[in-house]
């Protein structure tokens, strides 16, 4: 089971915002290691994820990445060297 960290309502409203006012207005940068089915936990509300979701989508490149975690393998090598 992994950890999930919940905005608060107020939290998740002001994301929602300054989101708002950045679209179509200016790149964003987003990162998340959540699909995007479970944003809506993070969010607390199926309809503020949904609309955030609309703005971030609209005009998006998405890249996925997987494979094994670049933080974790340089862990893994100083533990080696050690």
């Amino acid at each position: 089971m992994r950890f999930r960290r919940r905005f608060s309502k107020t939290g998740a409203e002001l994301l929602f915002e300054l989101i708002s006012l950045r679209y179509e207005r200016g790149s964003m940068l987003i990162t998340s290691n959540l699909p995007f089915e479970e944003w809506t936990e993070t969010f607390g509300s199926e309809r503020l994820t949904g609309a955030l979701l609309d703005r971030l989508t609209h005009h998006v490149n998405i890249l996925e990445m997987n494979g094994e975690s670049y933080r974790l393998n340089q862990s893994k090598s100083r533990l080696a060297k050690n």
